[in-house]
């Protein structure tokens, strides 16, 4: 018997779907941390696992059964109403894990489907299928820019590609803290402790663990017209050129197939460091750096987890500051413009002590640092990436 194309197409993606579901966060349950260790693993979660559950486990192998052929059903049924063109652009996005830059699947906004005793939006249920078994609902979730529902409030046709959104990574249920790193404008720039760096002209200078601050940057000569600058840098090396943002959108990128941006793979780099080799050899699809109206946010497109710091994602009147952990697929604010300029405090005679770093972020791929790892600061990380916002 002959299959149509259509038929091929629907039986690949359900192929292609997320692995775990319900039936591994049953048996997950009934493990000590289990829940926690297999959310982290699988990258579903980026506040941490949910408690054990013991004594489920049996009678979740049976039950899984039944609810993975009840969204097998659901899947097809849903799959089936779409054109072999819609297949076709669904399954590359799917197959390409968000790499690929793949067209909006735009179908009807009111079209949710029933699992269980849940009801579905599309763009959700097919992330469900795709990428977050564990995904609940639509605010777990973001829209990236490159999509055409973005900042749309009630469109007639929402898109449900499944690589057009990423998780959210909620701070007010982040992971145990990996770190509290002290903050840079609190500690003494002295050259022993400091990063030696390469400037633009030439020349060297020292500077704090923090790396280059806003006003070297900002005070050189050229178009202003850019929102930030990005710096490359292996261990304590600044690799190439700094990097001037002016579009809204940034992807960050080692070996992305397609696509525009800043290719990391492109720069010349003299470190012979198998840990460095490893780590560039993960950094993958990357991130993408986007400038919103609410902040700067950063998306993790690789397939390993990043690390951030931010004066801006902490308490106010903290003297420290996290480093977060971003797993894959995941998004989170790094920046906020207005907390930046309130963080300044002007009349703060000890905070005025030192370089405001403030306008800053600092993003480690792969590798943490702090207190809770034998890195205590983000110049021994082997690949880190600094953003400097123009605060102008």
């Amino acid at each position: 018997m002959f299959r149509t194309k259509r038929s091929v197409l629907v039986r690949r993606l359900w192929r292609n779907r997320a692995p775990g579901g319900e039936e591994e966060e049953e048996a997950a349950a009934g493990e000590p941390g289990g829940g926690a260790a297999a959310a982290e693993a699988r990258a579903h979660v980026c506040g941490g696992g949910r408690g054990c559950c013991p004594g489920k486990a049996n009678r979740g192998s049976r039950a899984s059964a039944g609810a993975e052929a009840e969204l097998k059903a659901l899947t097809h049924a849903v799959l089936k109403r779409l054109k072999e063109r819609q297949l076709e652009g669904l399954l590359h996005a799917v197959e390409s894990r968000g790499g690929a830059r793949t067209p909006c699947l735009l179908l009807p906004a009111k079209a949710d489907s029933r699992l269980g005793q849940h009801w579905y939006p599309l763009p959700v249920l097919l992330c469900k299928v795709f990428r977050w078994p564990d995904l609940r609902h639509c605010s777990e979730v973001k829209r990236l820019c490159c999509c055409e529902s973005y900042g749309k409030a009630h469109p007639e046709l929402v898109c449900c590609n499944p690589h057009h959104l990423s998780r959210l990574c909620e701070l007010e249920s982040p992971p145990p803290p990996y770190s509290r790193y002290p903050m840079d404008f609190l500690k003494p720039t002295d050259c022993p402790d400091s990063v030696p760096s390469s400037t633009e002209t030439g020349g060297t200078n020292c500077l704090a663990p923090g790396g280059l601050s806003d006003s070297q940057v900002f005070q050189e000569p050229g178009d202003r017209s850019h929102w930030c600058v990005v710096a490359y840098w292996e261990e304590k090396t600044r690799v190439g050129r700094l990097y001037s943002v002016q579009e809204p959108s940034l992807d960050i990128f080692y070996d992305l197939p397609q696509g525009n941006g800043f290719c990391l793979g492109q720069l010349n780099s003299d470190n012979k460091s198998q840990l460095v080799q490893k780590v560039r050899s993960k950094i993958g699809y990357g991130i993408q750096l986007t400038k919103e109206v609410d902040g700067v946010w950063v998306y993790n497109r690789s397939s390993y987890p990043i690390f951030i710091k931010s004066a801006t994602l902490d308490n106010p009147d903290s003297r420290t500051l996290l480093v977060h952990k971003v797993f894959p697929g995941f998004s989170i604010k790094a920046f906020d413009y207005e907390k930046a300029y309130s963080l300044q405090r002007p009349n703060d005679h000890e905070f005025m002590q030192q370089p405001w770093t403030g306008f800053t972020v600092q993003i480690s791929f792969v590798k943490g640092w702090g207190q809770c790892y034998t890195r205590q600061f983000i110049s021994s990380c082997p690949c880190w990436l600094e953003v400097i916002f123009n605060n102008r």
